[in-house]
């Protein structure tokens, strides 16, 4: 009874209670964060409480929601009610607690489930690694020697490790999938504006999203359908009216049409990450190949309208506090703002033409294969690494493969590539907006041939 889906029923039939969930989780954590460094904060007296709520509705023969009594925890960028919201940094730990909690947090809750506390990240969310100056860097359950990924590093140790079934992070240019692959866990990113970002501390508001990751697809699936709707505390949270898609998991998939990446997604990595990609096509009898026109300047103008937004963000306090920023993040935003406003602009006007050929591509497949990073997990504090024979930079090129996509918007799921012997890698399912139901039905076939899984380390 590790999934998500699995403990809720268990809950709801009354098996176990919400109670002895929570206090299960919440030992797992003590026992076992102290080596991870997943958690800021655990919220044990609070979780205890909602749990025991919980088990009264359920004996009083009220519906205790979708997800009742299953523990949960989320990026320390959403915010949480009475918890002071850090997203990495120290200078926010001066501000005042949150009087609300994120939308994507208060959904969870009114449908049963259980928030047991705050997850570790890079500092603002900038960042790949989760190697934090003032927490400490998240430790990756398959080798503790390893970076978990990042900017949602918490976030998916927390799963890997079996902490708890689901957690929330944020995804700006890779910061879930990267994590997701590293830690060999599901790791969701739907279209830009699908979930309603209302309570999260932003890095790169034209970029951000919110999204779960789980063990299981149907877990995946189930968080998404729970999170979805309009928002009007979120202005770019669409309107477009949720489309469930739990009930859609087992359709056959004959009729998705799917390619791989090629150019730009079949170069810089090494074997054992296009090897990934290929067992996955393999599974699925894929031969095509489709090329995304320009991915490589996509990349590079997603760098220049990030570090330009992110560092407009926070300039108050670049200008009056620059020695309390972790240094690797400071001087990225630094950077950022000595960023000409023209190459500002040259880089939106990209993007809109690259956002038309890319739709371009899309009339003639359903679903695009591709490697989500390049290599498996780097260690600790390595700083360069061998792609090509070439040495680059570690932290910035974790992000080679995803950030073209989300550079629009697109859904990905990073899907679990389980190996023996060796670290896990993922390979991404990438889809036009708003067809995340067909990047779950593909995944769950995926699931059902044994090619995904995400086992608890």
């Amino acid at each position: 009874m590790n999934d998500a889906v699995s403990i809720a029923a268990a809950v709801r039939e009354g098996k176990v209670s919400a109670v002895e969930v929570t206090k299960a989780a919440l030992a797992r954590i003590a026992a076992q964060d102290n080596q991870l460094n997943c958690f800021t904060t655990v919220t044990a007296e609070t979780a205890l409480t909602d749990a025991a709520r919980i088990d009264r509705e359920i004996a009083q023969g009220n519906n205790p929601g979708t997800l009742p009594g299953v523990p949960f925890a989320v990026k320390n960028l959403f915010d949480i009610t009475g918890l002071t919201t850090l997203a990495g940094s120290k200078i926010n730990a001066e501000n005042p607690a949150a009087s609300l909690d994120a939308t994507a947090v208060a959904k969870l809750k009114q449908a049963g489930a259980v928030l047991v506390g705050a997850l570790n990240m890079d500092e603002y969310a900038y960042g790949f690694v989760t190697e934090n100056s003032h927490y400490g860097a998240t430790h990756n359950p398959h080798d503790l020697q390893r970076v978990a990924g990042g900017s949602s590093g918490g976030s998916a140790a927390a799963v890997a490790a079996g902490l708890v079934p689901l957690t929330l992070g944020s995804d700006t240019n890779g910061s879930i999938r990267v994590p997701a692959a590293l830690c060999g866990v599901f790791g969701f990113k739907p279209t830009y504006g699908r979930l309603s970002r209302a309570g999260v501390a932003l890095f790169s508001s034209s970029f951000d999203h919110i999204g779960p990751f789980a063990r299981s697809v149907q877990d995946i699936a189930t968080v998404f359908d729970v999170l979805q709707g309009e928002d009007d505390r979120d202005p770019i949270c669409t309107k477009r009216p949720p489309e469930l898609v739990l009930p859609q998991l087992k359709q056959d998939i004959s009729d998705i049409r799917i390619a791989i990446a090629a150019d730009y997604f079949t170069k810089g990595a090494e074997s054992e990450a296009l090897a990934a990609v290929q067992k996955v096509a393999d599974a699925l009898s894929v031969t095509e190949y489709v090329t995304i026109p320009e991915a490589h300047r996509a990349r590079a103008a997603a760098f220049v309208i990030t570090a330009s937004e992110g560092a407009n963000l926070h300039l108050d306090k670049l200008r009056s506090r620059p020695q309390d920023f972790d240094s690797a993040t400071r001087d990225r935003f630094l950077a950022g703002a000595l960023i000409p406003s023209s190459w500002y602009l040259q880089a939106q006007r990209f993007r809109k033409w690259y956002r038309d050929r890319v739709r371009e591509v899309f009339q003639n497949v359903d679903i695009i294969l591709a490697p989500t990073t390049p290599i498996s997990a780097p260690l600790i504090g390595q700083q360069t690494m061998i792609l090509d024979g070439e040495e680059i930079l570690v932290r910035p090129h974790l992000g080679l493969f995803t950030q073209p996509l989300s550079f629009i918007g697109l859904p990905v799921l990073s899907i679990p590539i389980q190996r023996q012997n060796a670290l896990p890698l993922g390979v991404q399912l990438i889809a036009a907006p708003y067809n995340e139901a067909l990047i779950l039905r593909v995944a769950a076939a995926l699931e059902v041939k044994g090619v995904v899984s995400a086992p608890i380390v």
